[in-house]
């Protein structure tokens, strides 16, 4: 899924012009961590929470609450936001733009269009929405681990099974991590399964492939049968 799909597009800005205080206000009204710095339109930088604190934290203690004020007027966004800014375009995938926060250690990142303009903002929580969608948790089905043969079909053998219980699949996700040679991990997402037909579906599968372990999300069942 690309980013594009899954950030938000009203976001709440600062200019570098902007002063401290206004920054910090801007920042507790709406309850985020960043803003992107906008000058002219155009994204000049990155002002986190933790840019403000690390201007504050060091003069703040030996002034009095006038001092302080006057301290928060006078220093100017343009003076502690972090430039360049780090920046995807819409069309990275959610993987990437994970990568990209792990890597730089942030929480957020603006998503630009193929021209520079800004076009919205992708953050941590938008991408564990994107992951509770995209893995059907919402639906409150089955999560089932299994570790199976590598070979064309096997994922559809057991696909069929579930077809043939009445259930749907959500999602199917694949690895080759921590598998002996020849065989492969597959991770399923079932939902709308008639709970009376739970054991025998997995009776099945089991059949198939080696069942590693079964979450039933509707009913808080757990049982791991193999690690």
């Amino acid at each position: 899924m690309l980013v594009k799909y899954w950030m938000s597009a009203h976001v709440i800005t600062v200019s570098p012009d902007d002063s401290m205080k206004d920054a910090m206000d801007r920042i507790k009204e709406n309850a985020i961590h960043q803003m992107p710095v906008l000058k002219a339109g155009k994204l000049v930088g990155m002002l986190s929470d933790g840019d403000l604190k690390r201007a504050s934290a060091s003069d703040a203690t030996s002034l009095d609450v006038h001092e302080l004020l006057y301290l928060l007027d006078k220093i100017k966004v343009a003076g502690l936001m972090s430039k360049p800014a780090i920046t995807v375009p819409v069309d990275f995938t959610l993987e990437e733009t994970a990568e990209m926060l792990l890597k730089h250690k942030i929480s957020s990142l603006p998503v630009t269009n193929t021209d520079g303009t800004m076009a919205g903002i992708i953050t941590q929580s938008d991408l564990f929405r994107a992951l509770v969608s995209l893995t059907g948790l919402q639906d409150r089905g089955l999560h089932v681990a299994l570790l199976m043969a590598d070979r064309p079909g096997s994922i559809m053998e057991v696909a069929n099974l579930v077809r043939e219980a009445g259930g749907k699949m959500a999602s199917i996700l694949t690895s080759y991590k921590r598998c002996p040679e020849g065989q492969r991990r597959v991770y399923l997402r079932i939902y709308n399964i008639d709970r009376a037909t739970t054991d025998t579906l997995l009776t099945g599968i089991g059949k198939k492939a080696q069942l590693l372990y079964m979450v039933d999300h509707r009913n808080n069942r757990r049982h791991i049968y193999s690690e």
